[in-house]
C-alpha cells in the first residue's frame, strides 16, 4: 500500500508534464478549429482550477466567477490597444485582484448559502451598473476589440495554466496551505488557535481571482466585441463549480478532468442537440451529486483501490479442517 502511495506521488508530476508538452505542440498538428476548441478547454480549466483553489479548500462556495473573468475582459476592452499583449494579461489579473479584495472583504464574513447568493448578485450588480454608465454616460454600448491570433491566445492560456497549476502545488505544500484546510474543516477551530482566518480567506479569494482575470484578459482578444451582458454572463459562475464538482474536489487533477470533459460533453450537446443541452446537463449534474459525490476522481480511485487491495480472509484454516474466526 506504502509503496502503491509512492508511485502514485510520483505518477502525477510525470503526468502532468508529458500533458503540457504534448499541449504545447498540438497547434503544429490541427486545425484552427481544433485550436480554437483546445483553447476554450483551457480557458474553463483555469476557471475551474481557480475556483477550486478557494472553494475546493475553505468551503465557501463562490459564484462570483463571472465578475472576475469579465474584470479581465473590460481590462483589454479599454488597454487593448495601449499596452503590449503580456502587460495587458497580467493587468487583467490585477483588475480581478483588486475587485476580488474588495468583494471578499465584503462578503467573507458571510457563510454558507448567504456568501454564495452576494456572490451571485454582485455579478448581476457589476453588470447592471456598467450597463447603465455606458448607455447614460459614455453614450456608447460595448466596445469593439482588436483581435489576436488564435494560437497566440491559445499559448498565452497554456502558460496560465501551467502558473496556476505550479501554484496550487505550493500553496497545499505551504504553511498558508495547511491553514486554510483547517478553515474548510472547522473554521472555528482554526480562529480559535490563532489563524486569521477572515484575512487568510480575503487572500486566497483575490490570488484565485488573479487568474480568472488573466484568462478573461486573453480571451477578449480572441472577440470582436465586448459588452456587460457578454463579459458577465453568469454561465462563467454557474459552469466552473459544476465542472469542479463533476471532476471531484480535493486534488488539481479532479477540476482539471471535470473542466476537460465537461467542456467537450458541453461542445458535443450544443451542436447536436442545441434545444436540449441544458437539460442534459442538468440531468448529468444531478446523476453526478446522487452517485458519484466524489466526482469522476473519486470514481476511479475507488476503481484502483478495489482492484489493489487484496480481498480480505474470512478465517484460518486449522488442522481439523475448520476455519478459525479472527474477527475481533
Amino acid at each position: 500500500m506504502k509503496q502503491s502511495k509512492r508511485i502514485a506521488k510520483y505518477i502525477l508530476p510525470v503526468v502532468i508534464v508529458l500533458l503540457v508538452a504534448l499541449m504545447a505542440v498540438v497547434p503544429f498538428f490541427t486545425d484552427p478549429y481544433k485550436v480554437v476548441f483546445l483553447r476554450t478547454i483551457l480557458m474553463f480549466v483555469i476557471l475551474t482550477l481557480s475556483w477550486s483553489l478557494f472553494s475546493g479548500t475553505t468551503g465557501y462556495t463562490s459564484l462570483a466567477t463571472a465578475a472576475f473573468y469579465g474584470a479581465g475582459l473590460y481590462t483589454t476592452a479599454y488597454l487593448g490597444e495601449k499596452l503590449p499583449l503580456p502587460l495587458m494579461v497580467v493587468c487583467g489579473g490585477i483588475t480581478a485582484f483588486a475587485l476580488a479584495l474588495l468583494m471578499g472583504a465584503i462578503t467573507l464574513r458571510l457563510k454558507g448559502i448567504y456568501f454564495a447568493i452576494f456572490t451571485l448578485s454582485s455579478v448581476e450588480l457589476i453588470k447592471q451598473v456598467l450597463h447603465w454608465y455606458e448607455i447614460n454616460i459614455v453614450g456608447v454600448r460595448g466596445h469593439y476589440v482588436t483581435r489576436v491570433n488564435d494560437v497566440t491566445v491559445y499559448y498565452v492560456l497554456l502558460v496560465i495554466t501551467v502558473l496556476l497549476v505550479l501554484t496550487i502545488y505550493l500553496i497545499k505544500r505551504s504553511r498558508y496551505g495547511l491553514a486554510l484546510n483547517s478553515i474548510g474543516s472547522c473554521e472555528e477551530a482554526a480562529a480559535h488557535i490563532g489563524i486569521n482566518v477572515v484575512g487568510l480567506k480575503i487572500l486566497a479569494y483575490a490570488i484565485s481571482s488573479f487568474f480568472i482575470g488573466m484568462a478573461g484578459a486573453i480571451m477578449a482578444t480572441g472577440m470582436l466585441y465586448i459588452d456587460s451582458y457578454v463579459a458577465f454572463d453568469l454561465n462563467y459562475s454557474f459552469f466552473p463549480t459544476l465542472m469542479a464538482i463533476f471532476g471531484g474536489l480535493g486534488n488539481i487533477l479532479g477540476p482539471l478532468v471535470g473542466a476537460a470533459v465537461f467542456t467537450y460533453l458541453r461542445e458535443i450537446l450544443i451542436t447536436k442537440y442545441s434545444y436540449h443541452y441544458m437539460l442534459i446537463f442538468g440531468t448529468v449534474m444531478v446523476l453526478t451529486i446522487l452517485y458519484l459525490p466524489s466526482g469522476l476522481i473519486g470514481l476511479a480511485q475507488n476503481i484502483w483501490k478495489k482492484l489493489t487491495t487484496p480481498a480480505p480472509t474470512k478465517g484460518l484454516k486449522t488442522e481439523g479442517g475448520k476455519h478459525a474466526d479472527t474477527s475481533c
